[in-house]
């Protein structure tokens, strides 16, 4: 690597870090006051009288529990209907519904926000689908994922309450007052850096070779913005942030990644306001942090050195990469990607290296808390807290302790099944792939381009990907056969509502205590011993439970090379 490309990795690094650094107070104490504060705004009165919410009055987890699920079902149908009816709406262009397999497929993504794609965004689907259906759930699927979130940390500052706030009253406060404002600032950047909007359809031109071609337009800036804003991730077009459409520039790029770690980053500044302790928000924001830098170093080691001929006369594995962004343009956007849940992409994962494409796997594996998504990432995090406050615990010989709140058998229990939630999905689905003959055979002839070892990354990506509800695929992979989109459909399901009826019920359990007052055999939280601590459980969890099948995937193909 020269000078001139280091000296742009370290620019291209400081413009994010002072930019994320800039947001992280202001936009931390918004989205506080926004989950804390008594006033409503008159759109958001108007909303809760047509759905018929009582905006002042609190529910119980279980009653939380209940509304997100009735919410997300609901949704699941509404999504599934328009996909099926699309031949019958206005600006289908022409398109035929996708089937019913894809449709549960799609419909399932969007609304667990893992915006998994089997399909090519432009040919498949028309405006009405991508606005009524697809950019509606990017919305309200992110003000979920931040609705639980506030739960939790509610549960943390709460004494002996019964109760954990009005999931309608998040949903709605949410979507307009953080994501739907900021989306539009977003999407009139993205406009200003060339991203197309506009109902055209197909517009038929002529190569410089002579044949036809038909290239389609749409309402991409605006699906974009909260694509990436609110960290989800499903593509216009089938090669989503590749395309020149979605992203034209590396500054565009710069700003993509952006807005990619805008809010979760900082989600902790809102959590330790509304907990009553900043320092507790600066402790796993550095947590976050750190992980995020040492993954990105690793994937841009990863490509840069990567081995062989072309790589080398390259100057590092440019294979699957647009040359606008270069080496580390595309892996900071895929660590971003990955780290978070969005699962855009702006470079094919499976063209990286061996080694390089399992740090996007890992950084999935590790419960995207790094910062994770909207939402998901801070309620990672805080389970993550809890481990390690009962590690720490068990360590000194103290009563384990969190934000005053003792963390007894039914917490750490609750914690426990969260961890175990998404490596059982992974390890299952990817096991039954290959382990069912029927299925083996069938996906082994129709689905994997590139057998041995990287036939079963690809399968592994996939699943890692779908119970992480993060969405981005190897590429290698036919996904769109009826095995995979209803395999992958159960597991976004389960991986998105199981760990979101955990952390309901262990913040139910939190809000009811009363505050331990601190003593000198209290473990503070707010040290960097602790951080470490902290960073060391997120990373031992991870390689305890996925390094087996690593070796045999990723690990091997890469120690073959």
């Amino acid at each position: 690597m020269d000078g001139g490309s280091i000296w742009s990795i370290v620019l291209t690094g400081l413009t994010l870090v002072v930019a994320l650094g800039l947001a992280y107070r202001p936009l931390g104490d918004h989205i506080a006051r926004i989950y804390t504060g008594e006033r409503d705004l008159a759109v958001e009165r108007g909303t809760y009288r047509l759905i018929g919410v009582d905006a002042r009055s609190a529910q119980t987890w279980q009653a939380y529990l209940r509304s997100v699920l009735l919410f997300s079902f609901v949704s699941v149908v509404f999504v599934y209907a328009l996909m099926r009816l699309q031949p019958l709406l206005p600006f289908a262009l022409g398109l035929e519904a996708p089937s019913e397999a894809l449709s549960f497929n799609t419909a399932v993504s969007f609304v667990t926000n893992t915006n998994w794609q089997s399909y090519s965004g432009e040919t498949t689907l028309g405006y009405t689908v991508q606005f009524a259906a697809l950019t509606v759930q990017n919305f309200v699927s992110a003000a979920v994922g931040i609705a639980i979130a506030m739960a939790l940390v509610r549960g943390f500052a709460y004494r002996r309450s019964g109760v954990i706030g009005n999931f309608w009253v998040d949903l709605v406060r949410g979507t307009y007052r953080l994501l739907l404002p900021f989306s539009i600032v977003a999407a009139l950047v993205l406009l200003a850096g060339g991203v197309i909007q506009n109902l055209n359809g197909f517009t038929d031109a002529t190569t410089l070779a002579g044949a036809a071609q038909a290239i389609p337009g749409g309402p991409v800036a605006s699906q974009e913005a909260i694509k990436l804003l609110g960290t989800n991730g499903g593509g216009f077009f089938n090669v989503n942030s590749a395309h020149p459409f979605e992203n034209p520039t590396p500054w565009t790029n710069l700003f993509e990644i952006f807005l990619m770690l805008v809010i979760p980053f900082s989600l902790p500044r809102a959590f330790g306001r509304i907990v009553g302790d900043d320092r507790q928000g600066y402790t796993i924001l550095g947590v976050m942090a750190a992980i995020f830098v040492a993954s990105t170093a690793l994937l841009t080691w990863a490509e840069t050195v990567g081995a062989g001929t072309a790589p080398g006369l390259a100057g590092g594995a440019m294979e699957g990469k647009e040359v606008r962004f270069g080496i580390f343009g595309s892996t900071l956007f895929g660590s971003t990607s990955t780290l978070t849940s969005t699962g855009a992409v702006n470079s094919m994962h499976d063209s990286y290296t061996a080694l390089g494409g399992m740090m996007p796997m890992i950084n999935m594996m590790l419960g995207e808390v790094a910062p994770g998504g909207v939402g998901s990432g801070l309620y990672g995090m805080l389970i993550l807290a809890v481990i390690a406050v009962f590690v720490g615990g068990l360590l000194i010989g103290r009563t384990p302790e969190y934000l005053g709140k003792k963390i007894g058998p039914r917490e750490i229990k609750l914690a426990s099944l969260y961890i175990l939630v998404t490596p059982t999905l992974v390890l299952a689905g990817t096991a039954l792939s290959f382990g069912v003959p029927a299925i083996r055979s069938d996906v082994e002839t129709t689905s994997i381009w590139n057998p041995g070892v990287h036939g079963l990354s690809e399968v592994l990506y996939a699943f890692t990907s779908a119970a992480n509800n993060n969405g981005s695929a190897f590429a290698g992979l036919t996904a769109n056969t009826p095995w995979f989109n209803t395999a992958l459909g159960v597991t976004m399901l389960l991986g998105r509502f199981l760990p979101i009826v955990f952390v309901l019920a262990l913040a139910g359990a939190l809000a009811a205590q009363d505050a331990v007052p601190a003593t000198v055999g209290t473990l503070p939280t707010h040290r960097p011993q602790f951080a470490g601590l902290l960073a060391g459980v997120a990373v031992i969890v991870t390689a305890l439970t996925y390094f087996p099948v690593l070796t045999l995937g990723p690990l091997a193909e890469g120690l073959t090379r």
